[in-house]
């Protein structure tokens, strides 16, 4: 008979996690659908494989059942390696960096020409996701993140700081009077950034004005589309300068504030799999990144 894989592999997760709920998440399926998963596993085996009656104590395997999930653990994780050492053979000279939407538009592929004239020989592809991971099955060589780190589990170092300050769109700033000091935010519309470095409340503590109302005006999932609100005329945006040099140098977008702004420091980090030795191509782009983030 065929092995029912699907069913195994929610089973290994459900012992692997302690529950259905985070199995389920992993697999990114309804708690339902893994719970149909056990029960078909236990009648195509024909012998139960969690104890009932657990209740709220959580899951209690049958001795049939932890035997059956620790081997099942083992072998995916036999699995994971395999894929990992099959990755490995991909050329030597190929690098894939991830990275979120945002850098990767604003500050990222702006600079990828001035890295292909760099290093001609390095095939660098960009992933664009917000999770990290990629990492154990060597999906992924290297990222980049905006944020607070570091992240538990994996090799992180800092790559640069960052300032924030208030941007608007030409039309804005006309259609509201050319406001240019921080007083003058009390009669704009501000649009808010996920992004918690970058909220608002940083810049009021730093330059005001005290009551700055801060619950009003629309939020984004992302700094790219704050940007984008800014430069169709939304309101003002508290932009990352890493973020937003290209808008300001092609005039869509100005700083109105004259040299105000707020600092952050290690606003980005470069992240990659922990107690790995990076490969020549991967230890080329580290350089090269660090290079252009130092860079005036």
């Amino acid at each position: 008979m065929e092995l029912p894989l699907n069913a195994l592999r929610a089973f290994a997760l459900v012992y692997r996690h302690g529950g259905v709920r985070a199995a389920a998440r992993e697999l990114g399926m309804a708690h339902s659908s893994v719970s149909r998963h056990l029960g078909e596993l236990a009648r195509w085996l024909g012998v139960p494989l969690l104890q009932s009656g657990a209740g709220r104590a959580g899951l209690a395997f049958t001795p049939q059942g932890e035997a059956l999930a620790k081997a099942v653990c083992a072998g995916l994780r036999d699995i994971e390696q395999a894929v990992a050492a099959v990755r490995e053979t991909r050329p030597a000279h190929a690098v894939a960096l991830s990275t979120t939407p945002s850098f990767a538009l604003h500050w990222l592929l702006p600079r990828l020409p001035a890295f292909e004239k760099a290093q001609p020989k390095i095939e660098l592809s960009v992933l664009v996701e917000q999770k990290l991971e990629g990492f154990a099955d060597g999906r992924v060589d290297l990222a980049v993140r905006m944020g607070r780190g570091p992240w538990p589990g994996l090799h992180c170092e800092p790559l640069m700081g960052d300032v924030l300050y208030p941007v608007m769109s030409p039309a804005y700033w006309r259609e509201h009077g050319r406001p240019s000091t921080s007083a003058q935010l009390a009669g704009l519309r501000l649009l808010h950034d996920r992004d918690p470095q970058a909220a608002w409340e940083s810049w009021r503590r730093a330059h005001g004005p005290a009551g700055l109302a801060l619950q009003g005006g629309a939020r984004y999932a992302s700094s790219d589309l704050v940007l984008r609100a800014a430069q169709q005329g939304q309101g003002v945006a508290l932009a990352r300068h890493r973020l937003v040099a290209g808008e300001l140098a092609s005039g869509t977008l100005l700083r109105p504030m004259g040299a105000l702004e707020v600092a952050i420091g290690d606003a980005y980090w470069l992240v990659r799999a922990p107690a790995v030795r990076p490969r020549a191509a991967v230890a080329a782009v580290i350089d090269w990144l660090r290079w252009q983030a130092a860079a005036p």
